[in-house]
């Protein structure tokens, strides 16, 4: 079965639920998009960006001091935080951007959380003299400052939003209701695998670039497809970007990480498939953190980029259907990823990354030696190294 279909659903998952006003906006993308992607000019400039300005192929690193650490399977890491950035959002941004440019608009918002994806977005619009606008949770400009000035410091407006939960939820659901005022003029870079057709499918295809990649570099490195693959997923955009290539491989096991806060039980997490149920929000259906009167309710991750209430609903069908294993992990296990991976490697990674560090912390052990695991290194962790100094010095 070809996914999405049609009407934008992962098996029975996805579509388009969006105000009237937005319809024709969301067609024009489809039609738009669709045209891109068979559009030899277009994939050419698309590719030389991603080339040139972003720095691809990002290197696939066998990682010596992490796979001794761990005792069991030879751990590779696929280094997006080489990317231009910092992060997997380039890929994106640059896609989208570009598609924006050929529609003619003269304006981009987009939503952030950990301030990656607001940052890669700001930069593309630099590079392209377009408007941009930012909207980003007060909670998250507090943690994620160093982010916020990046993308000032870029020429972005970065507008704070007081509501809800003053986190990545709200920042988006802003981010729609500037998108419904300003159509005409304005294209929503949408940061993850969620929202209305085609913004799934669409991202999906701009992240493809990482497992695309990485199925070359590991039959390079080590001759075989690997064992296993792991990454984090917030919406899911870095995750599935790795993942989508192998799905046809069946004897790929893949992971996604999700964040488990202080732990499922305690209500204070960004667990959908441990802690959710399918339900619509931000113009899809996928599984979502709510209450039983279908309210969705507040989330909680020391990472930014995870703490969000809903999840792509590509990752809902490969979830329902059992090809990924989803997990979490708690804070104080992602913070101790954090640090092994700095302490062995010499690689700080993102916060929403070090989930995938911690997972991998606990899986790779007792797998066998000559097995092979893939971690994708979704971002690197300038932006945390105060949250998680602070956490530190709160515990000695």
């Amino acid at each position: 079965m070809k996914m999405p279909d049609r009407r934008g659903y992962f098996g029975a998952f996805g579509g388009r639920f969006v105000p009237e006003t937005l319809i024709p906006a969301l067609q024009a993308l489809e039609r738009e998009f669709a045209e891109a992607r068979r559009n030899r000019r277009f994939q050419a400039e698309l590719r030389d960006y991603l080339h040139n300005y972003a720095g691809r192929p990002t290197a696939l690193t066998f990682a010596s001091e992490l796979t001794r650490f761990l005792g069991g399977a030879m751990v590779y890491l696929k280094r997006e935080d080489l990317a231009f950035t910092g992060a997997h959002k380039i890929n994106n941004c640059l896609g989208q951007v570009l598609l924006a440019r050929k529609m003619g608009k003269r304006r981009v918002i987009a939503e952030t959380g950990a301030g990656q994806h607001g940052v890669a977005t700001a930069t593309v619009a630099a590079k392209f003299g377009l408007e941009c606008v930012i909207y980003m949770g007060e909670e998250d400009m507090n943690r994620q400052a160093l982010n916020v000035f990046r993308m000032e410091l870029l020429g972005a407006t970065v507008i704070p939003v007081r509501s809800g939960s003053r986190t990545l939820k709200d920042a988006i659901d802003e981010a729609m209701r500037d998108w419904v005022t300003h159509v005409g003029d304005t294209h929503y870079v949408l940061g993850t695998v969620t929202g209305p057709h085609p913004y799934p499918l669409m991202v999906r295809e701009f992240q493809r670039v990482i497992g695309k990649e990485a199925k070359r570099q590991i039959l390079r490195a080590a001759g075989r497809l690997p064992d296993c693959l792991i990454a984090c997923v917030g919406g899911g955009s870095n995750a599935i970007g790795l993942f989508y290539d192998f799905l046809p491989h069946r004897a790929v096991r893949m992971v996604g990480v999700e964040a488990g806060g202080l732990g499922v039980k305690s209500g204070k997490h960004a667990a959908r498939f441990d802690g959710g149920r399918p339900g619509i929000f931000h113009g899809s259906l996928s599984y979502v953190i709510q209450d039983a009167a279908g309210q969705v309710r507040t989330t909680h991750s020391v990472s930014a980029g995870l703490d969000y209430a809903g999840v792509g609903p590509e990752h809902s069908y490969l979830q329902q259907s059992g090809r990924v294993k989803y997990a979490s992990v708690t804070d104080r296990e992602a913070v101790e990823g954090f640090r092994l991976l700095s302490e062995t490697e010499g690689i700080i990674p993102a916060l929403e990354t070090a989930h995938a560090v911690a997972y991998a912390r606990k899986a790779i052990p007792r797998m066998r030696k000559n097995q092979l695991v893939i971690i994708n290194i979704s971002g690197r962790g300038d932006k945390d190294v105060e949250t998680v100094k602070g956490i530190i010095k709160a515990r000695t």
